[in-house]
C-alpha cells in the first residue's frame, strides 16, 4: 500500500488547494477551466501511486480520481519530479521528453498545464 504521508507532493497539492481559494487563484480557474488528474508515484512510475484531482472548472484540488467522468489530461509522476516541475526547477516539456512525466488524455489541455499554475512556495 502507498504510504503517501511522505509524499513531497502533499504539501504542493495543500497549497494549491488554498491558492485556488484566493482571488489569484480564481483568476486560474477562469483562465484555464480544465480539469487535471495526477498520478504521483513515490519511486516508480506505476507503483503505488496517489491520485489527485485538480479541477481547474470548480477551482478544487482533492484527493482521488475525477468523479465527473473523464479529466481533460492525466499526468504520472514519481514524487521528486512532480515537485521539480511544481516549483519551475524543470520544465514540463523537458520532463515529458525525459520520461520523467507522462500524459494521457488531450495534448493541448495538457499544454495549458504550466508551473504558473502552482502557488509561489513560500517554503516546503
Amino acid at each position: 500500500m502507498a504510504d503517501s504521508s511522505n509524499l513531497k507532493s502533499d504539501a504542493i497539492m495543500e497549497q494549491m488547494k488554498q491558492h485556488l481559494a484566493t482571488d489569484a487563484g480564481k483568476q486560474v480557474t477562469e483562465k484555464i477551466g480544465l480539469v487535471y488528474q495526477f498520478h504521483i508515484a513515490p519511486k516508480k512510475l506505476g507503483f503505488d501511486e496517489v491520485v489527485y484531482t485538480v479541477d481547474l472548472k470548480k477551482g478544487e484540488v482533492t484527493k482521488g480520481p475525477y468523479e465527473g467522468g473523464k479529466p481533460d489530461a492525466s499526468f504520472s509522476f514519481k514524487d521528486e519530479d512532480f515537485v521539480k516541475v511544481a516549483l519551475g526547477k524543470m520544465n514540463p516539456q523537458i520532463a515529458f521528453i525525459r520520461g520523467a512525466m507522462k500524459i494521457k488524455g488531450s495534448l493541448s489541455a495538457a499544454q495549458k498545464f504550466t508551473p504558473d499554475i502552482f502557488p509561489k512556495p513560500s517554503k516546503l
